[in-house]
């Protein structure tokens, strides 16, 4: 069961609710049969409110299992529709921070690639041409921090393709910090990566207001470091 407390909630309203996951976590349900976040908030719901019979609660996008940070689950079916709307617009400002042991080519740019997803091997494979079955993946880093051994970038993504920012980042020479299937030498001891969707930003489709849910990443000493930098 997942260890689930109000503390870990970053935003909500009457149609979405926004949670920190933990590195390990699924968002939805997949093939492993282990218990989902969503399942698991729902289930706070219930009880928190007192719900008598079923709460609606969907999820509006998903990052990787190993990956921590916002993720926005949608309340009601009218915010489900308006922020799916967003989403293919192009209308939600997704930030991610990733730390990594080599120091980039460059200190900023923005990175242009195919990539080809492996269904079997459950990974993608990154081009600099067009293959067939292939999607374009676009993302901005930017360089922001380093300790004596590692290096933080802030990712902005532009698209939101499978493993993207790990499929990219290992394509320059800088896999993410434990993450075995794209590189890196060595696995992180609770068996996560050091990739946090930081920021999710985006202008409420009902009220209008202009929304902006930052997750502190995990407590751990590295991270820490990093917070020290007084980035955001």
């Amino acid at each position: 069961m997942i260890n689930f407390s109000s503390d870990r909630i970053l935003y909500e309203d009457n149609h979405f609710l926004a949670v920190n996951k933990n590195c390990g976590e699924i968002v939805q349900a997949d093939k492993t049969g282990d218990e989902s976040l969503v399942e698991t908030v729902k289930r706070f719901i219930k009880e928190r409110d007192s719900k008598p019979g079923r709460v609606f609660l969907e999820v509006t996008h998903r990052i990787d299992r190993p990956v921590s940070g916002v993720v926005l689950f949608a309340k009601t079916s009218k915010g489900l529709s308006r922020i799916n709307n967003l989403f293919q617009e192009g209308k939600i400002t997704k930030k991610y921070w990733a730390i990594v042991k080599n120091q980039p080519p460059v200190e900023s740019q923005t990175l242009v690639h195919y990539l080809l997803r492996d269904n079997k091997k459950n990974k993608s494979f990154v081009y600099h041409r067009e293959v067939h079955g292939s999607k374009i993946a676009k993302l901005k880093y930017e360089l922001v921090g380093r300790t004596e051994n590692y290096y933080l970038l802030v990712i902005d993504l532009i698209t939101g393709r499978h493993h993207q920012i790990r499929a990219q980042l290992s394509k320059i020479g800088c896999p993410i910090r434990g993450d075995l299937k794209y590189g890196y030498p060595r696995s992180n001891p609770d068996g996560g990566i050091d990739l946090h969707s930081r920021v999710f930003a985006f202008t409420h489709p009902i009220s209008g207001e202009e929304i902006k849910i930052v997750a502190p990443p995990p407590k751990e000493k590295l991270w820490n470091e990093f917070l020290l930098l007084g980035l955001e």
